[in-house]
Parts: C-alpha cells; sequence; structure tokens
C-alpha cells in the first residue's frame, strides 16, 4: 500500500517503512505526527482525493532534525565586473513512515 502525501509545498509518494526528507516540521526525535493531507491512497484499490481523502491518514515517527546540503546561489553581471556568492542551508526533518490508514 501506498500514499502520495502534501507537506510543505511538495508532493511525496510514501510507503510504510520508507524514509522521507521533506520540509521542515515541529517536533523533537522520537516524536510520532500524523499527516493528514493524503491526495491518493493506492494499493489494491485506489483512491484518489479531491483534493484530499477525507479520513485519511498517514502516520510517521521523526528520526532525525537536521540541516540540507549547502545551496550556493552566484550572482553576476555581464562585463561589469560584479560578482556575488551566496549560499545556505535549508532546515529538513527527516520522517520514517509507521502506518498508512485510508
Amino acid at each position: 500500500m501506498y500514499a502520495v502525501i502534501k507537506t510543505g509545498g511538495k508532493q511525496y509518494k510514501v510507503s510504510e517503512g520508507d524514509q522521507v526528507k521533506v520540509e521542515k516540521l515541529e517536533g523533537a526525535v522520537g516524536d510520532s505526527i500524523e499527516l493528514t493531507e493524503v491526495l491518493m491512497v493506492g494499493g489494491e484499490e485506489v483512491k484518489i482525493g479531491a483534493p484530499l481523502l477525507p479520513g485519511a491518514k498517514v502516520k510517521a515517527q521523526i528520526v532525525e532534525q537536521d540541516k540540507d546540503k549547502k545551496i550556493l546561489v552566484f550572482h553576476s553581471r555581464r562585463r561589469k565586473g560584479f560578482r556575488k556568492t551566496n549560499g545556505h542551508r535549508q532546515p529538513i526533518t527527516r520522517l520514517k513512515i509507521t502506518g498508512i490508514e485510508a
């Protein structure tokens, strides 16, 4: 069984036992959370929401609160000698999917 969830403005296809890297969610390592924005549940029978499935939940456990790889942003203006480098590390949360309820 798999589900398509929406969190942090992105969509993820998850199944039970998967580890997913998502935008930062509130909570400490080891906490259990429920993701209620479920767009689709598949398996033997496919259920599609319009846009969300009522009553569907995905249960997950927070494995890690961390920062992602560094992203470099480079600006330049041609023929002007202007160059500027900037960068940041986006905060992320790693989730382990523990259950899917349709």
